[in-house]
Order: structure tokens, then sequence, then C-alpha cells
């Protein structure tokens, strides 16, 4: 396939994602207003966030699992797997934005935002918290309805195992927890690339072997992904992620900030260590300067060659396992959209 070729499957599959995600939540508002009409606005938050926008990265993933074990399979069968998904990233960002206190997400009000004008600040992050937990139990709901057949007990169980992962790595990144390979590994690298490709798999009916080959071209890319989007949140990139790049003003420990630890020396170490002990908003200058620091450096170029080394790594464990062509060509094109993140 040509780039242009995977590049307009990319978009039919978006398409078809808004689509079934549209056709489902319209479905949720309905049943709302029959069980419990005052609670239509924890759906609308949901709505208003999933329907905002996001790359649909995980549905591309399943479908192209899909296509490179099972090219026969039309690819519609992936759309309620990749919508579920969907909906699991629109509860876990619920959660993310209310924990960071980040008010914006893909270029408009975080959910928690979203509820003040109605609600009290204790209120509205409450409101957020229940839409989450409502979102998840859609996304169930959603995965429940998929066609996986005889693999349905697989399925489901990867899926719990997915979401058991994003908790732990979250419990990882809210106490800066030192092993930060480990947090990305869990709560980016499962359900981003390493979970929605072994969906894809099981549905497929994938062999052993090329479930072997998809995590060792996963768990790098994941690591890539992970890497790319701290750079982002980091350097900052709204284009990208609907936002400011402002990691630093929340003192998340990511990528960067671990190695920065290790490389930074004298002024510029001490400066990142009040940084990252500070309480409130930090001093706009301190976090200029950290910043600078990492580039000056070398940490910046650092990540971003150790991005390509990851990315080479996930693009070998393709070859000669008996993947259909199309679908590793796809492979290979989401790796470097997913690792790049020009996705």
């Amino acid at each position: 396939m040509t780039n242009d070729e995977v590049k307009a499957w990319m978009k039919e599959v978006r398409e078809r994602i808004d689509h079934a995600l549209e056709t489902y939540l319209d479905e949720k508002l309905l049943e709302a207003r029959q069980i419990s009409p005052s609670s239509l606005e924890l759906v609308e938050g949901i709505r208003s966030l999933t329907l905002r926008g996001g790359k649909r990265l995980r549905p591309i993933v399943v479908e192209a699992a899909l296509r490179a074990v099972a090219p026969e399979r039309p690819g519609v069968d992936a759309t309620t797997v990749g919508a579920s998904l969907e909906v699991l990233q629109s509860y876990l960002l619920i959660h993310d934005d209310w924990m960071d206190q980040d008010d914006e997400r893909r270029g408009g009000p975080a959910v928690h935002a979203m509820y003040r004008s109605d609600h009290g600040d204790h209120e509205a992050n409450a409101l957020a918290i229940l839409a989450g937990d409502l979102a998840s139990a859609y996304a169930l709901e959603l995965m429940l309805r998929a066609p996986f057949g005889e693999e349905r007990d697989e399925a489901m169980q990867l899926f719990v195992r997915i979401q058991k992962e994003v908790f732990y790595g979250q419990h990882l990144d809210l106490t800066q927890d030192p092993d930060v390979a480990r947090m990305h590994d869990l709560k980016t690298g499962s359900y981003t690339v390493r979970g929605p490709l072994l969906l894809g798999a099981t549905l497929g009916g994938a062999s052993d072997e090329q479930k072997e080959a998809l995590i060792a071209y996963g768990t790098p890319l994941g690591e890539a992904f992970q890497l790319a989007d701290d750079m982002i949140g980091t350097f900052g990139d709204a284009e990208h992620t609907g936002k400011p790049g402002d990691d630093l003003v929340h003192r998340k420990r990511n990528g960067l900030v671990a190695l920065a630890e290790q490389r930074l020396e004298g002024e510029a170490r001490a400066e990142l260590a009040t940084l990252m002990r500070s309480r409130g908003t930090p001093d706009p200058e301190r976090v200029a300067k950290v910043t600078q620091a990492m580039i000056d450096e070398g940490i910046k170029s650092e990540v971003e060659a150790r991005v390509k080394t990851l990315l080479a790594e996930s693009e070998a464990a393709l070859d000669g396992v008996g993947f259909d062509p199309g679908g590793t060509e796809i492979l290979r094109f989401v790796a470097r959209k997913l690792a790049l993140r020009t996705i």
C-alpha cells in the first residue's frame, strides 16, 4: 500500500468511528432521559469530550492489527472495539484532567471545568468523577457488543487487564515514582498500543507467534509514543494536544524530567529540584530556565534520538512473521506516525 492509500484507509476508519460514537452517545442521551432526566449533564459531558476531537489512535491500531492477521475480515468488524476504546479514553481523560487540575482538553474545557457553569467547584469535580465512572460503564457495554465470538472471554480478560495496568501506571505518575519507564509502559503503552493491538489480533484469530510479534512491535512503540508525548507536554504543541505544554507547570515527572535529574548539574539542577518540590503555581521564570536547560544540555535531542531507536525496534519486529503485506505496511506507517506524533 502507498502512503496515500494508508492515509485514505485511516480517514475511513476515523469517519466510521466518529459515526459509531455519535450514534451510541445519542442512544445514551435517550436512555438517560428515560432513566433520570436530571442526569443528562453527565452524558452530555462525556459526549462533548468524546466527539470534540481526538486522533482515534486506538481504533486505528485495533484495525491495523486485524488487517495484518486477518485481511479477509472486514474492518467494520473492529468498529465497536475501537469505539469502546475511545469511550475508555474519555473516561481516563475526565479523571486525569481532574487529578492534574487541567482545565483544557482537545481545544475546549475539561469536563470538570464544563460543570462549573452550573455548579460550585467541589460539586463540579464530583460530577466529573461520576461522568468518568459512567463512561467506564459505557466502554464495557460497547466491548460486550463487539463481534468476538469464541474469543470473547480472552478479549474481555484483556480489556480488564488494560484498565488495571492503566490504574497502576497512573498511581506511579501521581506519586512521582522513580520508575518512569514502568509508568510509561503501564499508563500509555498498555491501552494506547499493546492492548489495542492484541484486541485486534484476538478479533482476527491470530496465532501465538503473531501475537508475540505484535507485542514486540507494540512495546517499544508505546514507549516512543509516550516520550513523544512528554516532549509535547514539556515544550508545547497545542496543535497536537489542544493545550500548551504544561508538564513542568504541574511538576509532572515525565521522561524528560527523569533524564534531567540525572544529567543536569549546578544551577540548572538546583532550579529543577526547587521547581519539583514547590507548591502552588510555580515561578514562570524558573520553568523557562529549566526548559531551556533541557535543550542546552542535550536532553531534548537525546530523547528525540531514543524515539528513533525505539521506532526502528518496533518496525523490525514485523519482519518474517507472515502478516498480510498490506497490513504490515499499515503497521509500519502507524508506527512512524505514533512515534513522530504526526497522526
